[in-house]
């Protein structure tokens, strides 16, 4: 039976700062290394909370794996000596009775957890009448009903601070991200859940040092509520996630060249040519709507030709060459070639199912 753990008030103004900083090492390596790192995490005056593996979920056997319960009582003494709140990782219900007994302020559900749901169930039943804030990765997998299951699991048992942490997505053939970032995903999640937190790990998302100021950016832009960064105090000879780990004090000049924006504004002359902008859209985005509405209602006419001459519906070498010229007229209206396919592709779908009903009708 898990101990009832009581929300303290720091931990409870951390929960709701704007934005939320959350740093420290991939992995807690020995006790000298936690608390030099968090030493020099407070001393930039940019970090809110200290994070740490204590338990390493990894790929394969034999590779590190994380020191294990010995490393809650570093942790401990690290939020002593520096008044950070500390968080760390659990999988496991057994995970989450050590970290508790350690007085652990946040724990998280890392990706590979959200993945399992029986997981996440053993995770959530011990908290249950348990006071503390967890926060959720999503799965490893674009599997967004996954992380919002995690979500409703985690309330059902009673947890009433929860948020969500983005770190991205394995995503076969990505060769520009460890995790790629699939943005769309973590939108739909805040569409879910409005007024949930909602943090970034540009650190996984990364895989290396270089990229992870413009994921972090590009991450405030979409309104991001605040980031977790690993730091270490020796990057390079980190036990995990060397490549992807900074110093202290590299991410406070990190953090001080974001540019950190705001949802809304009273501005007048902002609100008026805003709301003049969106009606245009919304203007455009009925007529696309009219003519694809329009192109499957022709789409349903060569599907009936099709039925008549006993032709198949899918004609490669036609979708081919709309494919080429989509592609080539996108470029030169300024739009990606990842948008053209992706939206030629629904459309076609669409048709084919169109064309399908009215064949075998």
């Amino acid at each position: 039976m898990t101990e009832v753990k009581t929300l303290n008030e720091t931990v409870r103004e951390k929960w709701k700062k704007r934005p939320l900083i959350i740093s420290g090492p991939c992995s807690a390596e020995t006790e000298e290394q936690v608390i030099e790192t968090a030493t020099r995490l407070v001393k930039t005056g940019k970090v809110d909370v200290l994070r740490a593996g204590i338990w390493k979920p990894r790929t394969k056997p034999g590779m590190f794996e994380g020191v294990g319960v010995k490393a809650l009582p570093w942790m401990l003494q690290a939020k002593k000596i520096t008044g950070l709140p500390v968080t760390v990782e659990v999988a496991t219900a057994k995970h989450v009775e050590d970290a508790l007994q350690f007085d652990v302020d946040i724990l998280w559900i890392g990706a590979r957890t959200t993945v399992n749901p029986f997981s996440v169930q053993e995770v959530c039943d011990a908290l249950r009448g348990v006071e503390i804030p967890v926060l959720i990765k999503n799965p490893i997998h674009p599997e967004i009903d996954l992380w919002s299951g995690g979500i409703e699991r985690l309330q059902k048992v009673g947890v009433k601070q929860v948020g969500m942490i983005h770190r991205g997505f394995s995503n076969y053939g990505n060769t520009e991200y460890r995790n790629a970032p699939m943005w769309h995903l973590p939108i739909e999640m805040k569409r879910r859940f409005p007024e949930m937190l909602l943090l970034c790990d540009p650190s996984h998302i990364c895989g290396n040092r270089t990229m992870l100021q413009s994921v972090a950016q590009k991450s405030i832009d979409l309104d991001f509520d605040g980031l977790m960064i690993e730091t270490h105090i020796d990057p390079d000879n980190a036990w995990s996630d060397a490549k992807q780990q900074i110093t202290p004090e590299r991410l406070a000049e990190m953090l001080n060249d974001l540019v950190w924006r705001s949802e809304n504004s009273n501005e007048k002359e902002f609100l008026t040519a805003l709301a003049t902008l969106r009606e245009q859209i919304n203007h455009i985005d009925d007529e696309l709507l009219t003519l694809i509405g329009q192109r499957m209602k022709i789409a349903d006419k060569i599907g009936a030709y099709k039925k008549s001459n006993n032709i198949t519906i899918l004609q490669t070498n036609r979708w081919n060459d709309i494919l080429t010229k989509a592609l080539k007229k996108g470029e030169a209206l300024g739009l990606s070639k990842e948008f053209i396919t992706k939206y030629f592709d629904a459309v076609h779908l669409e048709s084919i199912n169109h064309q399908n009903k009215i064949m075998n009708d």
